[in-house]
């Protein structure tokens, strides 16, 4: 069933922004609920809480709930990377990317022969996906899989137009707390007028590139300010943050006069 395997392709291309959760917590009933809700489910495996069981339960979860799931992996992480995808992911985010190098890098090691070099052995991702073998996996993998690189630090600012002339690479994600640290390194500023510049200039960057654009919101607000510059698939909140978030307001609801 390659519409399974596909299902994050799919959203990515059709009209209008692709909505993500934004995962910390390792517990795959927690990525279970949040694909319910959202149309994409990413785990954030560089600042996150999961072990390796949990990320791989995590993503079979998403899966047999019918969404696509994301990974971001730890810095320079190309092992898990790749281990994420045998695992059943749908595609993997790496952070703190600098330039068209490591872009490269990055993509050619999630890709197969003869594009790239990721290594054969999807049993679980092929089974998970109700694929008939292996080898049907890997054809499909080479349309499915994508691969993003995070635009946040002052290099890969620089070199955002060699980034994107990476034939291999699929999209960039935009971390906005980081860049705005790329932008002014003594101001913490996701909302400035600085860095949504350069948040727009990305994205407009990156369509005539004919890159997918992924980005972090915080809130709802700024997610639907990303959606009309018109990014792909928009990370919203976390799942630590709506826990507290719908628990203060039912505590707040209980106690109001």
């Amino acid at each position: 069933m390659s519409e399974s395997l596909l299902a994050l392709r799919r959203l990515i291309d059709r009209k209008g922004s692709a909505i993500s959760a934004w995962s910390s917590l390792g517990d795959p009933t927690v990525h279970e609920a949040l694909a319910r809700a959202f149309d994409v489910v990413t785990l954030d495996v560089q600042h996150g809480l999961q072990s390796v069981d949990e990320i791989r339960e995590g993503i079979a979860r998403v899966v047999l709930a019918g969404r696509p799931v994301l990974v971001r992996v730890p810095v320079d992480d190309l092992s898990l990377a790749a281990r994420t995808l045998d695992f059943g992911a749908h595609g993997v985010i790496l952070p703190m990317v600098e330039g068209a190098e490591d872009a490269r890098r990055f993509a050619r090691a999630l890709t197969y022969p003869p594009h790239g070099n990721r290594s054969y052995g999807p049993a679980r991702a092929s089974d998970l996906h109700q694929m008939a073998s292996g080898p049907d996996y890997m054809r499909v993998a080479a349309q499915a899989i994508m691969t993003f690189a995070m635009i946040e630090t002052p290099a890969a600012l620089a070199a955002i137009d060699e980034i994107l002339a990476v034939d291999e690479l699929h999209g960039v994600f935009v971390g906005p707390s980081d860049l705005s640290l790329a932008i002014d390194p003594a101001r913490l500023d996701p909302d400035g007028e600085r860095t949504e510049d350069a948040v727009r200039t990305i994205a407009e960057k990156a369509a005539r590139a004919g890159k997918a654009t992924a980005i972090y919101a915080a809130s709802a607000d700024t997610a639907r300010r990303y959606a009309a510059m018109g990014y792909d698939l928009i990370c919203v909140a976390s799942d630590i943050a709506l826990l507290k978030d719908a628990s203060r307001r039912i505590v707040d609801a209980i106690r109001a006069p």
